[in-house]
């Protein structure tokens, strides 16, 4: 067996471990939350031993910084895609609202929040700019291809407008439960964008 295929073999292996570590942690995360997670159970239920979870991941914040990545990253080629059919500003904010909406269903409101309290946390392990968001980027590249099409008025910040709204779903998202009052209250964040949005 040359070097270049022990390696690769050996690359394989650790990637496996690690992607158990992560399945096994989001499993624990999605019942206890981050904070109240255990590395003990974490590590049993991947079948590693105790320092290979620290191996791959120096802390429990650093695999929540990995799922955010995941799942940024899914959530923006999602709306990639959707960008690529004809769409209107209010159905591009609708579809914003739908994805993060469905994100929370997937992940389940503790771990939801927990990525949410990371992502905004003064002591987050990694700090970068909003041009590494893909998700904030697409809908600040929407809001600006609207503004150039005379839809929003031309003193709009797109960057701002998308901050803001994103904020607004993450807020409902964290402050209400399922449900009729929710959904009013995503549909009234969406047309209440639009109308700050809109050309007078």
């Amino acid at each position: 067996m040359t070097s270049e295929v022990k390696q690769s073999v050996r690359e394989l292996r650790r990637l496996k471990t690690r992607e158990r570590i992560l399945d096994a942690a989001i499993a624990e995360f999605t019942q206890s939350g981050m904070t109240g997670a255990d590395v003990h159970a974490i590590v049993a239920a991947a079948g590693v031993a105790h320092g290979t979870f620290f191996f791959h991941f120096p802390s429990k914040e650093h695999v929540l910084l990995e799922i955010e990545g995941r799942e940024e990253a899914w959530l923006a080629a999602e709306f990639a895609t959707f960008l690529e059919g004809r769409h209107g500003l209010e159905t591009v904010l609708a579809e914003a609202v739908r994805l993060v909406t469905g994100l929370e269903q997937r992940l389940g409101s503790k771990l939801f929040t927990e990525l949410l309290a990371l992502h905004f946390s003064p002591t987050r392990p990694t700090k970068d700019e909003w041009t590494d968001h893909p998700v904030i980027v697409l809908l600040v590249r929407e809001i600006e291809r609207a503004r150039g099409d005379g839809d929003v008025h031309p003193e709009v910040d797109a960057f701002y407008s998308g901050v803001f709204f994103l904020l607004g779903i993450y807020g409902v998202l964290t402050t209400t439960d399922a449900g009729g009052t929710r959904d009013t209250m995503l549909a009234k964040l969406v047309a209440t964008a639009l109308r700050g949005l809109e050309v007078r």
